[in-house]
């Protein structure tokens, strides 16, 4: 395989190992967050933000770890014939299994660009045109004028009213992580069917 490919699937592994590895811990945040939950609602007057917060932590949770876990090979298969094939054959099944993913991953992460762009109050139909124009005026006129682009932030409906771009962005993130790691695992298949092991 071309050295950059290489190097692009190595430093995908790499980045996405890190993540993974540290969106591991999250759950820990997830466990705190319930059991505050718990006491708070048995002692006291119940918190009004702990339901929330346990569903981005477990957002985060589980979109940070998608890419590690498609690394690892973790993530859920068939297995009525796989598990008998030989390397070859998996590795070609693979490469082709991975490209419906791609396309499936590449239709969620429109629609989490869409969405977030919706949450930072842009109602228009080209997301990706209004977070280029976002960024050019960050980077050009500062981040005063780049807030006044903004219109209406998008809030939860519940008596507590968070934000929802933060969230949003991590999917957007999460997603397009998964999109690069089955990138890198489609090259890790054509690399084995060459014979050579990434």
């Amino acid at each position: 395989m071309p050295r950059v490919i290489t190097g692009f699937v190595y430093s995908v592994d790499a980045v996405n190992r890190f993540i993974g590895r540290l969106a591991m811990y999250l759950i820990f945040l997830l466990f705190a967050v319930l059991l505050w939950s718990s006491v708070s609602k048995t002692f006291f007057n119940p918190s009004l933000w702990t339901l929330e917060t346990a569903q981005f932590v477990m957002v985060a949770y589980y979109i940070l770890g998608g890419p590690y876990s498609i690394q690892l090979g973790s993530n859920v298969r068939m297995d009525l014939f796989y598990g008998s094939w030989s390397l070859e054959t998996k590795a070609k099944v693979d490469a082709i299994t991975v490209l419906f993913l791609m396309f499936y991953l590449g239709m969620l992460l429109y629609g989490a660009v869409s969405s977030t762009a919706y949450s930072l109050g842009y109602f228009g139909l080209e997301p990706f045109a209004f977070f280029g124009d976002l960024i050019t005026t960050f980077l050009t006129q500062g981040p005063e004028a780049a807030g006044a682009k903004l219109g209406y932030l998008e809030r939860s409906s519940t008596a507590w009213r968070p934000y929802l771009w933060p969230i949003k962005v991590l999917t957007c993130f999460g997603v397009f992580l998964m999109l690069l790691q089955c990138l890198a695992e489609f090259f890790r298949d054509l690399s084995r069917l060459r014979g050579v092991e990434l």
